[in-house]
């Protein structure tokens, strides 16, 4: 069953009203890589009926209202992508290619889509039901911010949307929890992971600087997005307010973090992994080619690098399904009429972070002053790569597997720290798990740019590519390294982009094609670093190169075969 998108797909269920409606920037595809389809199972399961109206037009009246109005709230989120992010490119030039929209042409998504789609609720239903905020754009733009796009310091998403509140990360447990309160018209306030609005804060909570302190002053912006980060973990989490103009914004601690158990159970619902037929009339949406045939087995990511939000959404507590769970997906893949034998990818984030934890944060919660892997991988994190090893060596034997591949790429720094099974996990990988090419992110080769970036030395990478490409003449496969790189990176310029071309001619023989200019998307370091111009660290001034010709520039200078 798929969950209903028009009134007629509610009446063959027999269905006259609606508990909740889900809004998306997205395409409805029935899969767990899809947000809303995803919360919409979850509800569906505990009893809740539910639709999803997705990439409604704004300027159809129509097309918002076609499901009628919820019983119980309404669930926005621009999508997979921060819309920002889907529709414009580094320097700001539109994007013809949307892999979530039908036809994959980029013309359904509207900047600020959450701004746009609750909106585009108000205007249509007059004191309606509550307007929950979801999803990644939502979730990085809950507090304060800095926003590329106009080059300021925006307040929170929530009361520029004008919504009720808004449940940030996951939200698998939240979303239940804020369910069953409005429901039993019980009190929603306490649930974590929410995010609300006040006329004046509660008296136990920590107090960010304001939003007019944090555009006044640099450091005031510093000060407000560290204590957001230090309380962004599950366990240590605090209830944070910040005032804004005349309201405050309070966020309760982040949801507690999925069991095994609980986590297994979501991504056992009865996903049907079809681009929903209304949708599909209209185009093939890109992202099934990927995402049909491909497994998830964890979630987050014990990098943290400074350019990536991964643990403000997901979370800084690394959360894996039970090796019984993933094969049990996979054998029901090769059931499917048209599998062809191949799981595109298997995996999280980051495919080897699967299985193991840090003891201790696991019991006291994510250390405020140190990272699990940077500078060093900590000697509190025993990276064991022995669960991923029997978990791929398990999968590839299933029948009617003929392949399993590693998508989303491996930490190549664990590897070598993991004197147990790294080399044969990695010669696991290389024999069996490699399309032709292996994705790595070295980002760069600077110690200067990779300590603003928080990732390894060009060591580990060296090394890893050595055991790599020995291990790969010895199984008789003609197999590459896929290398993803920055350009302007704050404290990057164009001297430390020549070293990076000479660095990567020289030591990995090759012209990169994987080259992206950095983006400052909300909520990460990086862009703290990228309005501030200043490390947030050392409290050091930093170059930031913000001309978009010299942006390009960097780039060139990496990609262009006659620079």
């Amino acid at each position: 069953m798929l969950l209903p998108t028009t009134r007629d797909e509610m009446n063959a269920l027999n269905w006259q009203d609606l508990d909740v409606i889900l809004i998306s920037g997205d395409t409805y595809i029935d899969s767990p890589y899809n947000g809303c389809a995803l919360i919409g199972r979850v509800l569906l399961n505990a009893g809740y009926r539910v639709g999803i109206i997705a990439q409604p037009d704004p300027a159809n009246p129509a097309d918002i209202a076609r499901l009628g109005e919820p019983l119980l709230f309404w669930g926005v989120s621009a999508g997979a992508v921060d819309s920002m992010v889907a529709n414009t490119t580094a320097l700001k030039k539109p994007r013809k290619r949307d892999d979530f929209t039908p036809g994959g042409i980029n013309n359904r998504r509207p900047d600020r889509a959450t701004i746009a789609y609750t909106n585009l609720i108000r205007r249509n239903f007059k004191n309606t039901r509550p307007i929950v905020l979801g999803g990644i754009e939502a979730s990085l733009r809950r507090i304060s911010h800095y926003d590329y796009w106009t080059n300021k310091i925006r307040g929170s998403v929530l009361l520029d949307a004008k919504a009720d509140y808004l449940l940030y990360g996951m939200a698998d447990r939240s979303i239940l929890e804020f369910a069953a309160a409005l429901k039993n018209q019980e009190p929603v306030t306490g649930i974590r992971g929410l995010c609300y609005i006040m006329s004046e804060p509660p008296s136990n909570v920590l107090v960010l600087p304001s939003l007019e302190e944090v555009r006044a002053k640099s450091s005031a912006f510093i000060e407000a997005f560290r204590i957001f980060y230090e309380n962004s973990d599950s366990i240590q989490g605090k209830r944070l307010a910040q005032k804004q103009e005349a309201r405050w914004l309070i966020q309760n601690p982040p949801a507690q973090t999925l069991t095994r158990e609980e986590m297994d159970a979501v991504y056992a619902l009865p996903f049907t992994r079809q681009h929903h037929p209304f949708y599909e009339a209209q185009g093939k949406a890109p992202a099934m080619e990927t995402i049909r045939f491909s497994v998830v087995t964890h979630r987050s990511c014990y990098g943290e690098c400074n350019f990536c939000a991964i643990t403000v959404h997901e979370g800084r507590t690394v959360q894996w399904r039970s090796e019984k769970s993933i094969l049990a997906e996979i054998e029901a893949l090769t059931k499917f009429p048209d599998f062809k034998g191949i799981i595109h990818d298997l995996s999280g984030p980051t495919a080897n972070m699967y299985g193991f934890e840090c003891r201790k944060k696991l019991q006291s919660g994510a250390c405020k002053n140190k990272r699990c892997l940077f500078p060093q991988p900590c000697s509190q994190l025993t990276i064991d790569h022995s669960p991923h090893f029997s978990l791929l060596s398990k999968a590839r034997k299933i029948p009617g597997v003929k392949k399993i591949f590693i998508g989303s790429g491996i930490r190549y720094d664990m590897i070598l720290h993991d004197p147990g099974a790294g080399q044969g996990y990695l010669r696991e990988v290389v024999d069996h798990h490699v399309s032709g090419q292996l994705k790595v992110a070295p980002e760069h080769d600077s110690p200067k740019v990779l300590n603003l970036m928080g990732k390894p030395s060009k060591d580990s990478l060296l090394r890893f590519k050595k055991d790599f490409d020995r291990m790969s003449a010895a199984a008789g496969k003609k197999q590459f390294l896929s290398y993803y790189f920055i350009a302007a990176h704050p404290g990057c310029t164009i001297k430390d982009m020549i070293g990076l071309r000479r660095f990567v001619g020289k030591e990995l023989h090759l012209l990169p094609e994987q080259t992206q200019i950095f983006t400052p998307t909300p909520s990460t370091w990086s862009s703290v670093m990228y309005a501030t111009e200043t490390d947030p660290f050392s409290g050091e001034h930093i170059f930031v190169e913000k001309d978009p010709v010299r942006k390009q520039k960097q780039k060139d200078t990496l990609t262009e075969k006659n620079v």
